[in-house]
Formats: C-alpha cells, sequence, structure tokens
C-alpha cells in the first residue's frame, strides 16, 4: 500500500488500472505522554533518547523481536500530532504535509511520520530531529545512520510503514528486510464486489481461488488476503510498482496462513516468512520478513502511539520460511 495522494481521497482507483499502473486498493521510544506535547521522552545523560528498557542488548543479532506498531488516528490528538511534526519533521516532511489537500489526510501523515521518528528514537537512541531519513530511487524510505552507528544500535535497522482508513502501521526489524501492509475490508465493502482492477493483477492460481469462494464477502477477503501479501513482499523487496503481481503467488489457509509461496525469478534472497493478521476485526494486516539461517524470531505487536503506561505487546512466533530450498 502507497501513502494517500496530496490530491485526493485514497479510494480503489479505476484510473490507475486504466492508465496501466498497478491499481491501490486503499492507497499508501522512551515513555511519552500522548496528551503532552510538552512532556520530554526519556533522555540519557547527554540528551539523546534512552533505549528500550526492554531491550537488555541493542545492539543484540538478529534474534531480537520484530516489532509492529499499529495506531489509529484517535491515539494521538491532532494538535499534539502537529505540535511534535513541527519539533521533529525535516523540511521535506513539512513540505510534504503543506501539500494535501485534504485535511484529513494531513493529518494522517502527520500522525504516520511523528509514529516512525517515535519508535525509530526508541530503536537507535537518537532524538528524532536527528534522524535522517532518506528514500531510494523507487520510494523506499531508509535510515542513514551517523557515523560510527546510531548510540543505540540499529545501525541495520529496516522499517516499513503503511496507512489505510484510520490506521497507521509500523513495522521495524533489524538486519533483515521487512514489509507491511494494512487494508480495511469495508473499502471493497463499498463498490460491492472486488475490482477487476485488482483481481486482473494476480497470478492465474491466484485468480482461481478468489472465483471458487461462494460469496461476494469471502471474494473480497481473499482478495485482500492476497492483496496486503503482496503489497507486504514487494515492499520489503524495495521495488514497489516495478513487481508484477502475477509473477510470484501465494497459496493460502482457508482462514488465516501461508501454505505455500511461489518465488518470482529475480528474487536474491529465496526465503521469507509471511504473517497475517487482523488485529482489529476488518483491519487486515501483512508482514514479510526476511529470513537468515537460523529460527525465526518473535514478532510483537504495540498498540497506540509509543507514551507511558502502554500495555504490554501481543507476542508471536513467526512463520516458518518460505521459498528456495537452501536458500
Amino acid at each position: 500500500m502507497t501513502s494517500a495522494t496530496r490530491a485526493r481521497e485514497p479510494a480503489v482507483p479505476a484510473a490507475a488500472a486504466e492508465a496501466g499502473a498497478r491499481p491501490d486498493p486503499a492507497t499508501d521510544a522512551g515513555p511519552y505522554d500522548s496528551t503532552d506535547a510538552g512532556r520530554t521522552p526519556a533522555r540519557t545523560g547527554d540528551g539523546r533518547t534512552a533505549p528500550d528498557p526492554g531491550d537488555p542488548d541493542p545492539g543484540a543479532g538478529t534474534d531480537r523481536p520484530v516489532r509492529l506498531w499499529l495506531c489509529a488516528d484517535g491515539d494521538l490528538p491532532p494538535q499534539t500530532a502537529g505540535a511534535l511534526a513541527e519539533r521533529w519533521l525535516d523540511r521535506r516532511e513539512k513540505q510534504t504535509a503543506r501539500e494535501f489537500v485534504s485535511e484529513r489526510d494531513r493529518r494522517r501523515y502527520l500522525l504516520a511520520h511523528t509514529l516512525v521518528r517515535r519508535v525509530l528514537a526508541r530503536e537507535t537512541g537518537l532524538t528524532e530531529p536527528e534522524l535522517v531519513i532518506r528514500r531510494s530511487p523507487r520510494g523506499r524510505p531508509f535510515l542513514r545512520c551517523p557515523a560510527g552507528g546510531p548510540p543505540g544500535g540499529g545501525d541495520r535497522l529496516d522499517f516499513n510503514l503503511s496507512h489505510s482508513g484510520g490506521y497507521s502501521l509500523l513495522g521495524v526489524a533489524r538486519r533483515r528486510r521487512i514489509g507491511v501492509d494494512l487494508e480495511l475490508l469495508e473499502r471493497l465493502d463499498r463498490v460491492g464486489r472486488p475490482p477487476d482492477a485488482i483481481t486482473g493483477t494476480f497470478a492465474p492460481e491466484e485468480r482461481a481461488w478468489i472465483a471458487r469462494a461462494r460469496t461476494d464477502p469471502l471474494r473480497g477477503r481473499r482478495v485482500l488476503r492476497l492483496w496486503t501479501l503482496k503489497e507486504a513482499y514487494a515492499k520489503a523487496r524495495g521495488l514497489g510498482l516495478g513487481l508484477p503481481f502475477d509473477s510470484f503467488a501465494f497459496t493460502l489457509a482457508a482462514g488465516r496462513g501461508v501454505l505455500a509461496f511461489r518465488l518470482p525469478e529475480d528474487d536474491p534472497t529465496g526465503r521469507w516468512s509471511f504473517l497475517e493478521l487482523e488485529p482489529v476485526p476488518g483491519v487486515l494486516v501483512a508482514v514479510a520478513v526476511q529470513a537468515d539461517e537460523g529460527p525465526p524470531p518473535p514478532l510483537q505487536l504495540h498498540r497506540g502511539f509509543p507514551r507511558a503506561g502502554r500495555g504490554e505487546p501481543d507476542t508471536v512466533t513467526l512463520p516458518e520460511p518460505l521459498g528456495r530450498p537452501g536458500a
């Protein structure tokens, strides 16, 4: 999923399909009290963000948890998000926010990008304004670390952002690629059936699986399950629209879970863990995490904007990797 455009409401697009582009069914810390923009996050003696107290070794290896942060629009008041954005975002991000036509989309952008900086500050020990976020030629954001690495570790930190409707989702992993996607079932409910512009981009075996669904609601759920997984994988690869959706395919369980994954020919990694979640009824989440030779790491799902007194995260273990045997 890509970010909302700055000139229109995110929606199930028809124009994108007519133009030949891949359609998008939606479009794109220490303690902190979200009700008080003047309160300062926990810092070390030199003013940097204190590492998360739950992390005994910020520089630990690939067995560190993969983290997801799910934040609803209402988790951070607009005034607070605006105040934090003014302090934390860089010039380019502020300019992007000013270009939104819709005030709602502008507020969502500010919330999502303050979430990114708050979480990355927790992971690296840098202050939020110190974080330098750049984009690859294909538009994938990445963190440019200072010489010698950040004080809290994270020199090989990967992150990915998705937002749809009233939710933002951020995935963070160390020493492995991660891609996330979030979609709302109600988006398809509005049009009554899965748009052919979406299903037409899938692999033949996936289209056949969708067609076997007996009802429109089940058909729509199957479409979005596949879409979110494909988006998460394409975003983890950093290819975005450059990866044809019919060049790889998923075989899914009836309820939830990936049974098999047919790789595209150009995948240099070869093995990925895929996780499906529905953290809120009707909100479908997919996660793609690059696998290595060790066992899959645990995954923690945090809910809400990082702040003091937040609840403990939900923890699951990522499924066994799929893809090329022996890769």
